[in-house]
């Protein structure tokens, strides 16, 4: 897999939020999938400050989840009930070795954000040198974006202190987001892209073929 021409310069919106990625080389996708699902219908319902999560597995088994919620402080308080750790010492069981979690502080929608009937999503991860320049330039309004490539339905950008971020975009289609990448930007538009590419270090690409996603009602 390789980058979407385009995606890291989306249109931002400003949210509270905060998000915990979740990664970790999966063994049984079909329980990882059944699992998730009942978090979703037995105790998202009462989970404080939940917003929902998406979720995939690339071809070479590699979990991710990237789950919103309103605050740091409610997803800690989510993390401490019973339920939720007796859910765990299941869930884990569907996974390889280590899982790792990353908190993140800062949180960014773009576009229209997800879309529970998304067909694709790629998820880039990386580190950037200058956190505070990289997220001063994605709250800038990309108008010029959704037209280049509407194809893209939107995403988010999770933070992290040491400039951390993974960043989600989704699609209706890997079909049309394949043929989006092969389009021509904007001069302006792929400037800006190429000078923030530029401080991204270990960027690497995950394609969620079968994505899924969670949404509090």
């Amino acid at each position: 897999s390789g980058p979407l021409q385009g995606e890291a310069v989306p249109e931002t919106e400003a949210y509270e939020m905060f998000i915990q990625i979740i990664q970790g080389t999966c063994r049984d996708s079909d329980a990882l999938h059944r699992q998730i699902d009942m978090w979703r219908q037995e105790m998202g319902p009462t989970a404080e400050g939940w917003l929902g999560g998406t979720y995939g597995i690339t071809d070479d088994n590699t979990f991710i989840g990237v789950v919103r919620f309103e605050s740091k402080e409610a997803a800690a308080r989510n993390s401490t009930r019973p339920e939720q750790g007796a859910w765990w010492a299941q869930t884990e069981k569907c996974f390889d070795g280590e899982v790792t979690f990353h908190d993140c502080d800062e949180a960014m929608m773009f576009l229209d954000g997800g879309a529970d009937d998304a067909g694709f999503v790629q998820v880039i991860q990386g580190r950037v040198a200058d956190p505070q320049r990289f997220s001063m330039f994605m709250e800038l309004p990309m108008d010029m974006l959704h037209e280049a490539r509407p194809e893209i339905i939107g995403g988010c950008i999770a933070m992290e202190v040491d400039g951390r971020f993974t960043e989600t975009i989704a699609f209706r289609s890997e079909e049309a987001a394949r043929e989006g990448e092969r389009k021509e930007m904007p001069a302006e538009l792929r400037q800006a892209f190429e000078n923030e590419m530029a401080q991204m270090q270990d960027v690497t690409y995950l394609d969620l073929r079968h994505p899924w996603f969670a949404s509090k009602a």
